[in-house]
């Protein structure tokens, strides 16, 4: 952090002045004032004075502070496009790249995965279903700001990976399908939005088809996914009706005309409802009823509160079809203006600001490779302050060792490049020869971790059988590196050896034998177990936990960090259990790192 210092005899505005010029002369800008309190009365006067002649903020100390990468952190915007499978999350994210200037053509993301495969599909099973199993990084540039996005798999046997990826961004785009409204996935990607109150933008797709009545598609999202919506953009009718969008912010109407995309020109600026050019451009039975609806939008939401959206409180409302390019510019071009900068992050020592100048970032994703020629993996780091520099040593918090990296990656739409640097909000992909899991925190030199990265309860438990006794080690190994990738999650009866592996979906199982087969040369079969539900426990009372786990050994296990947990065989066996025990508490959910 570049700093600028000097001692201030009398916290008197005259002297602040001095500072501000002398950091203006130096051309460094939004230079950050503080000075230590003297009678809190005078604190209060000048303080008063100087945040509105300046702008400034405010902190306890006695100097005036220019943030280094201060440029740099407020040009970046992270976030992650989510959404149940086929609502047109890869569609959306195209037109995002499309008008970044990263991809030329539309169609790109779409025939690469079909054709040649997408360079961020490194797994045989990918390439053989054409379906994204992995979370894709995509960085490009838009009216000067930095936007990282993360393109999420909609299928719900790689859940797993996209709530560990909610855990990197600042905020989050949801997709909703306006035939189907909104469906299972999506309420579960949103209760995972909510645990870190995620800003969220919400967008309607496919109006040029037959949907829901868009007043009970409304309804529907607020109480299905208990959050207020505002909207932006109002349509008007749907499916083969469907005549374009309203921007209730900008005060224009864009046009839709079937089998085109949208332009400038469709466009049309209308300040005032009334103005008789909206009768002529939609016809007048639909300009009544858009007067109609746009009042009682207004009446009844207001102006957008910006603060309410950072919070977490409410999100704000896009209408339009990703497909025709309709709409998509009004959603971007908000986004900018509104998403929030990278943000500082708790940890389980203190807060760490952004503008901190020490570099630190943890690891909420690992890809592997399932080419046999390159046994490698990729760490994805998500940098949460300072900078990340090509060939300098970081602390791995974990393993209490120091790394270089020689070759940092960061992923330009479909290609990756090496980086020389990296700034908080970016999401780098770093080489890892099996120093990381997920959760793994890169410092320069602290020791800490960052919190809040979950571990969900899996649905299908099976357990994992030795086909072959020589290969016991390999197979030992191989397991444990896998469960540290997140591809499955690893659990040992309590007071046994007997490994279960539990899993979002079936696919997730393949993927498990297959690569077990072939990185490691170890055969495994799965048998299906009765359990429903995997619970971490946690109690005040260390001995009444103790004892439940040894009550109940054919029911307990610990998971791979050695945390006890209750695999339930029903609904009714668990809420049982809950009753019987009214010292011990259930989660569903579990830290990485508490």
């Amino acid at each position: 952090m570049e700093t600028l210092t000097a001692k201030v005899q009398n916290p008197e505005v005259s002297d602040q002045r001095k500072l501000i010029r002398n950091a203006k002369a130096r051309s460094i800008k939004n230079p950050i004032l503080t000075f230590a309190p003297r009678k809190s009365k005078e604190v209060r006067k000048v303080r008063k004075s100087v945040t509105t002649s300046f702008g400034l903020y405010w902190h306890p100390n006695f100097w005036i502070t220019i943030m280094k990468y201060d440029k740099e952190i407020n040009r970046r915007k992270t976030f992650a496009i989510i959404s149940h499978p086929d609502a047109g999350k890869t569609t959306l994210t195209e037109k995002f790249l499309l008008f970044g200037g990263a991809i030329q053509t539309a169609g790109a993301v779409k025939s690469n995965k079909i054709k040649k495969y997408a360079t961020s599909d490194f797994m045989e099973i990918e390439r053989q279903r054409g379906i994204s199993v992995a979370t894709s990084v995509m960085t490009f540039e838009y009216k000067n700001m930095l936007i990282n996005l993360l393109d999420t798999p909609g299928h719900k046997d790689f859940a797993e990976d996209t709530y560990r990826t909610l855990t990197a961004v600042d905020s989050v785009v949801l997709v909703v399908d306006s035939v189907n409204g909104v469906e299972e996935q999506t309420r579960r990607l949103m209760e995972v939005c909510r645990m870190r109150d995620t800003p969220v933008i919400v967008f309607i797709n496919k109006l040029d088809r037959d949907g829901k009545n868009r007043f009970d598609l409304l309804e529907e999202i607020e109480k299905e996914l208990k959050i207020n919506l505002h909207p932006m953009t109002w349509p008007i009718n749907s499916g083969k009706d469907f005549k374009g969008v309203y921007n209730i912010h900008d005060k224009n109407l864009l046009l839709f005309t079937a089998h085109t995309k949208a332009t400038e020109e469709d466009s049309v600026v209308i300040e005032d409802l009334h103005d008789p050019l909206l009768d002529e451009k939609i016809g007048q039975k639909d300009a009544i009823q858009l007067r109609d609806d746009v009042e009682l939008i207004e009446g009844v939401h207001g102006a957008l509160n910006v603060g309410d959206y950072l919070q977490g409180k409410v999100a704000p409302l896009f209408f339009g079809s990703a497909i025709n390019n309709f709409g998509v510019k009004e959603l971007l071009d908000t986004f900018i203006r509104i998403a929030p900068v990278p943000r500082s992050r708790e940890t389980n020592v203190k807060m760490v600001d952004v503008d901190d100048d020490k570099f630190s970032g943890f690891v909420f994703k690992i890809h592997a490779n399932l080419d046999p020629k390159h046994r490698d993996r990729i760490a994805f780091l998500r940098v949460c302050s300072g900078k990340l520099e090509r060939n300098k040593y970081y602390h791995h918090v974990r393993l209490d060792k120091d790394l270089r990296f020689s070759n940092p990656y960061s992923f330009m739409a479909r290609s990756k490049d090496i980086i020389e640097d990296a700034y908080p909000g970016d999401v780098v992909g770093l080489f890892d020869t099996g120093n990381f899991k997920i959760g793994d925190t890169l410092t320069e030199g602290e020791d800490f971790y960052f919190t809040g990265i979950p571990s969900f309860s899996p649905e299908i438990f099976k357990e994992l059988v030795n086909k072959d006794p020589m290969k016991t080690k390999q197979l030992e190994k191989g397991i444990r590196q896998l469960t540290d990738e997140g591809v499955a999650q690893l659990f040992t009866q309590y007071g046994g050896t007997k490994k279960i592996i539990g899993c979002v979906g079936e696919l997730q199982f393949e993927v498990i034998q297959y690569r077990l087969l072939h990185e490691y040369g170890a055969a495994c079969e799965f048998r299906t177990l009765p359990f429903y539900k995997a619970c971490w426990l946690t109690s005040k009372d260390s001995k009444k936990l103790e004892d439940f786990l040894r009550f109940k050994q054919q029911n307990s296990a610990v998971d791979k960090d050695g945390h006890p947990v209750y695999l339930a065989q029903s609904e009714w066996f668990l809420n049982t259990e809950k009753q019987n025990n009214p010292d011990i508490e259930f989660h569903f959910t579990s830290e990485i790192h508490k």
